[in-house]
């Protein structure tokens, strides 16, 4: 069964990303109107318009050097006259609309490799249920390479305004901006290195990807099952690389924004939100497509495993979140607790707001067994499971880059458009590539018969 992306959805698919794009850049322009001359006017009418101290020194400050990019002791007369506080708030406001472009980028990004992930898991568990959706798999993860370079791409432009550690001086001994914690990790977070590990990471997804998508397309017309076994093999070999790189790149590309703060949880609590977010597009590409009366192999028993699994990784991201903020907490060591206070007092919406769409969501939606399997009702919670996180990955790099001058509005909204279109347009044309069954898996008649 062949499928071919349709003139409403590319149509539909461009105007987002033009829509995006003119957004984006006029985040870019206004956030760059404020400026040395007249950034004192600016936060005087900010603070008229709010009626209250929101963007205070004080409050500002309050995370550290490195939640706040580090603007810190520079002298006033340096910098055109300029209080400490004006150059924290210009550096702030011109890296919001990195930081959104970021986050949206970073999003949908996780979204493919959280997808790539599964899709090697049940290869090598040699899973019964679910060949029927490999191609739908194998379609979204044609996103993991544009994807990814795009992310990386942004980081590179970015530079400091999303990562402190770029900033001049931060290692040179002497310097206005020298910082002893960030020197003594420099032979870890400097540029050429970091960029070299992020192909590295990306090489070795796309690479997996290239070649199970190569051996999954071969098995179509294979008299035997050699190109299965293939899989099998190099399914199993990427998880291993799959573990230890999507841990140090969610040490780089994400906490290293905060460079004095960690947790050794960091890398599998990216790595749930990623999967459950992955788990969550498959459902919904899937029921997309069947309402379009296509996979007709595809039943509500399916359905009703991959919201099984959108519920049970759900609790399972929530476990490491708790883990996560709770020794933290509980143990109160300045320089550790300091990530949490500053999202609690800063971004009580998103923060609080994230743990209800991402944990008392999916429990109450998802728990009853019969909920799963109606395909609106798994759209509607896969909507709310997506948003939150979004949600998770903004707290995760705006404190640290924005501060307490967070807001979802235009930088954010036409990001999330931009990406949005660019994976809704690379995916689906991936879908259209190949037939949309994977025939001669040695496993497809239980896959097509599976009942739950």
């Amino acid at each position: 069964m062949e499928y071919k992306i349709s003139n409403r959805l590319r149509i539909g698919a461009f105007i987002l990303m033009i829509l995006g794009a003119i957004g984006v850049a006029s985040g870019f322009y206004s956030s760059h109107e404020v400026n040395e001359g007249n950034i004192t006017e600016y936060l005087a009418n900010e603070h008229h318009g709010h009626g209250d101290a929101h963007a205070t020194e004080s409050h500002g400050e309050s995370h550290g050097e490195s939640a706040s990019h580090g603007e810190d002791s520079h002298s006033n007369d340096a910098h055109g006259g300029m209080t400490e506080h004006e150059e924290h708030a210009l550096h702030q406001i011109h890296n919001r609309p990195y930081s959104a472009l970021y986050v949206a980028a970073f999003f949908f990004f996780m979204i493919a490799l959280g997808v790539l992930a599964f899709y090697a898991i049940q290869y090598a568990a040699q899973a019964g249920w679910s060949p029927v959706l490999f191609r739908i798999m194998e379609g979204i993860t044609s996103y993991v390479l544009p994807g990814g370079l795009i992310v990386l791409a942004i980081a590179f432009v970015a530079d400091s305004h999303l990562f402190i550690w770029l900033k001049e001086g931060m290692t040179v001994e002497g310097h206005e901006n020298y910082d002893k914690l960030v020197a003594g990790k420099a032979s870890w977070l400097n540029k050429p290195w970091f960029f070299i590990r992020g192909l590295i990471f990306l090489g070795g997804w796309s690479l997996y990807r290239y070649f199970s998508r190569k051996f999954s397309i071969a098995q179509d017309n294979a008299n035997d099952n050699r190109n299965f076994k293939k899989n099998f093999r190099i399914s199993a070999a990427f998880l291993v690389f799959y573990i230890y790189t999507e841990s140090m790149m969610s040490w780089d590309w994400i906490m290293s924004v905060d460079p004095h703060w960690f947790s050794t949880l960091f890398g599998w609590y990216v790595f749930a939100s990623m999967f459950v977010s992955g788990i969550t597009v498959i459902a919904m590409v899937t029921i997309y497509l069947k309402s379009k009366g296509l996979l007709e192999f595809v039943n509500d028993s399916h359905i009703h495993d991959l919201a099984k699994f959108m519920f049970g990784i759900s609790i399972f991201w929530t476990y490491l979140w708790f883990s996560q903020f709770m020794l933290i907490w509980y143990s109160n060591i300045p320089e550790e607790v300091t990530y949490f206070v500053t999202r609690i007092e800063d971004y009580k919406l998103p923060f609080f707001g994230m743990l209800a769409m991402n944990f008392i969501f999916p429990l109450l939606l998802l728990m009853n067994s019969d909920y799963k399997r109606i395909n609106w009702f798994v759209i509607m919670t896969g909507i709310v499971i997506l948003c939150g996180h979004y949600i998770d990955v903004f707290n995760m790099i705006m404190p640290a880059t924005v501060g307490e001058r967070w807001f979802i509005g235009v930088p954010e909204i036409s990001s999330i458009l931009l990406f949005g279109g660019l994976f809704l347009f690379i995916v689906f044309t991936a879908l259209g590539k190949a037939p949309l069954l994977a025939k001669r898996n040695p496993f497809m008649k239980e896959s097509e018969h599976f009942h739950y």
